[in-house]
């Protein structure tokens, strides 16, 4: 995917409840650690802090990072520690079975776990004879006349990697862990 060519052509579509879950369990990561601190020592925080930490590593991916961004130039889904970026025009159809999909031409499909999800259409609480249109199906809508939109020029290739950020700081919670463990077992 191409950078976009004004800041308001992009749009990222992520589960509401993932920064609420990140919210509240850095707080409650961080109030363990200060804890750690206060009935114990700074010492003791720096053995305890990269399994508070590791946790935390988890909720993240699981919950926070996986989205769909997508633009006039194609789109970018991310499902926790893999990234797959495609142009429109690789684009074979766009549909929901449980979250977003892509069917793309190179006969491959992309769930989305982060993106426009099905849901149940919401009542009106003024009339109940009136149904809205569920949020998912309207981003569904728009992801559509964006792809639709698209000219020739939006056909950057498929490319699917790793998120090499988040295994790095992987690699470093584990290290360090090992290293807790170590220093714990050497007395």
């Amino acid at each position: 995917m191409t950078d976009p060519q004004a800041p308001e052509d992009a749009r990222t579509y992520r589960a509401s409840s993932g920064p609420v879950v990140l919210v509240i369990t850095g707080l409650l990561a961080l109030f363990l650690l200060g804890d750690t601190v206060v009935r114990g020592s700074w010492l003791q925080m720096i053995l305890v802090a990269p399994w508070v930490l590791l946790a935390l590593w988890a909720v993240y991916e699981l919950s926070f990072v996986s989205l769909v961004r997508v633009d006039g130039a194609g789109a970018v889904v991310q499902n926790m520690l893999r990234r797959t970026t495609f142009g429109w025009s690789h684009v074979r159809d766009i549909d929901f079975r449980w979250q977003l999909e892509f069917s793309l031409d190179d006969d491959t499909r992309v769930s989305a776990y982060g993106g426009p999800a099905r849901s149940r259409p919401t009542r009106s609480r003024v009339r109940e004879d009136v149904a809205k249109a569920p949020a998912g199906v309207r981003d569904l809508a728009d992801i559509r006349d964006r792809w639709q939109a698209a000219d020739g020029s939006a056909d950057a290739p498929i490319r699917r990697e790793w998120d090499v950020r988040a295994l790095i700081a992987l690699a470093v919670l584990v290290v360090w862990a090992v290293a807790a463990v170590l220093i714990v077992n050497a007395g």
